[in-house]
């Protein structure tokens, strides 16, 4: 069985924490994955990730799933701030050795997508993102006739699905913002962030997203642009992140793999 340790505090200050699941196997060389949950910054929990957890780990990989502030009550950048001190402390702790770094690779859910990009660029983990939001400025200026609402149906009565995710993302955008301050939506832009230590990435999105799939090809083209090398698996159907996530498990580990073996 798994062994899972819950509820390490990583930030006291914050009374932030991780859970962490040791795989069964600890013969061979150890793989640590970091788990970044979804929910738009403003829900979600590492507790309800356990079953990834659980996976990743039979996957052979000591996996952490930590928790990060939420808005409205702890607005941009906090999340991001909340990821990198993540990660800090684990580089620092007992959980892993001086020379790790090379052996954390990343998956990111949604918006725990749009913080991994963040920690890939930065410190070099290779990474998959499941639906993860890349474009908020553009598409705020694009957008600004839409009403935001946590639940557009039954708050409008908006009945039309585009619609309806299209006013979920200006609700979470907007409520992790803390305004419609466009200056801050371009440091919350993922072409924004610093990608000089940028390894192996892979962005998987349903061809029908939350939104528009342009913002994610005029993200990979900045990528490109600049030399990196970025793989993109488009889904059929219009599920968000934890909706496919299950039947492209296998897909993700077996990219981190090989992202591992090809940086030691």
């Amino acid at each position: 069985m798994v062994v899972i340790k819950q509820n390490v505090i990583y930030d006291s200050e914050h009374d932030l924490r991780t859970d962490i699941y040791f795989p069964n196997d600890t013969s061979s060389k150890t793989k640590i994955l970091v788990f970044w949950h979804g929910g738009g910054f403003i829900r979600g929990t590492k507790d309800d990730c356990k079953n990834l957890g659980i996976k990743f780990a039979n996957a052979g990989f000591m996996t952490l799933i930590p928790d990060y502030r939420l808005s409205p009550r702890n607005i941009f950048p906090a999340a991001h701030q909340d990821a990198r001190n993540f990660i800090d402390w684990l580089l620092n702790s007992s959980y892993t050795d001086s020379d790790d770094q090379k052996n954390v690779v990343q998956i990111g859910a949604s918006a725990g997508g749009t913080l991994a990009l963040q920690l890939a660029g930065f410190y070099g983990f290779p990474a998959v993102t499941w639906s993860a939001p890349v474009d908020f400025y553009n598409w705020m200026k694009k957008h600004k006739k839409v009403l935001p609402s946590p639940d557009a149906r039954t708050e409008l009565g908006i009945s039309d699905p585009d619609e309806i995710a299209a006013s979920f993302y200006k609700y979470f955008t907007v409520t992790y913002i803390g305004s419609n301050n466009y200056e801050a939506l371009q440091e919350l832009d993922a072409d924004s962030y610093d990608y000089h230590n940028l390894n192996q990435l892979m962005l998987i999105n349903s061809s029908h997203e939350l939104v528009e799939l342009s913002g994610v090809f005029n993200f990979i083209h900045f990528l490109a642009n600049s030399g990196h090398e970025i793989q993109l698996l488009t889904l059929p159907g219009s599920g968000h992140a934890m909706a496919y996530a299950n039947d492209y498990i296998d897909e993700s580990l077996d990219f981190l793999y090989q992202a591992i073996k090809r940086n030691k």
